[in-house]
């Protein structure tokens, strides 16, 4: 029997609709590895976070997006005048938030778009790191007695005097760059070396002001 360029329409527009029936049917699946992906991705790797105030300033910008590497830390020990995130000292519990909460949040935080109200992570530059002594006075900090130089900080930064302070072997002294805006070790006191995320290593948002840092 032949075959009429009916038939073969016919049946070309079946294999379509059998196509899109399969590609819907696949659809749930692919999303769902889609998630695991980021999520995995977002637990061990890196991950994009968002600047939700000016404490980084001139550094870093409100709303900016950084790119923040997990694995720094596990390659290499922390340095002074890296910026990194670590844990805040005031995170939400989220113990009791529900699975699909849980979702919303992680997706957010996957793309850097969502912040909780107190932030669960926050970002400051080290400029203390183990076993070293820490001071501030007329406006100048001094590691081990000798004066840092800072030349990231903004014109105008003031800071109140700190009497020394020893870190322990697993202790950061963190900063805000804006120091008049900045709420860090001054307040909350060092972070220890298990609280950090990672180290902040590119800004990807906003395109004009792409860069390492």
């Amino acid at each position: 029997m032949t075959e009429t360029a009916g038939d073969g329409e016919a049946a070309s527009g079946r294999h379509r609709k059998k196509g899109q029936r399969s590609f819907l049917a696949e659809l749930p699946i692919l999303i769902i590895v889609a998630l695991a992906v980021a999520i995995f991705i977002k637990t061990f790797f890196v991950q994009a976070f968002w600047i939700p105030s000016g404490s980084m300033i001139p550094e870093l910008q409100v709303n900016d997006r950084v790119m923040v590497n997990k694995l720094s830390y596990r390659l290499s020990e922390p340095d002074r005048g890296d910026i990194i995130v670590f844990l805040s000292p005031f995170a939400t519990d989220h113990s009791e938030e529900s699975v699909f909460a849980l979702i919303g949040r992680t997706i957010g935080e996957s793309l850097g778009v969502t912040a909780a109200a107190i932030p669960d992570d926050l970002i400051k530059r080290i400029v203390g790191l183990p076993g070293e002594t820490i001071e501030i006075r007329n406006n100048t900090l001094y590691i081990d007695g000798s004066a840092l130089e800072e030349p990231y900080l903004p014109v105008g930064v003031s800071m109140d005097d700190m009497p020394p302070r020893t870190l322990r072997s697993d202790e950061l002294f963190v900063m805000g760059d804006n120091r008049n805006a900045s709420s860090d070790s001054r307040r909350f006191g060092p972070i220890t070396t298990d609280d950090v995320v990672g180290r902040a290593f590119i800004r990807i948002w906003p395109s004009d002001r792409w860069g390492r840092l």
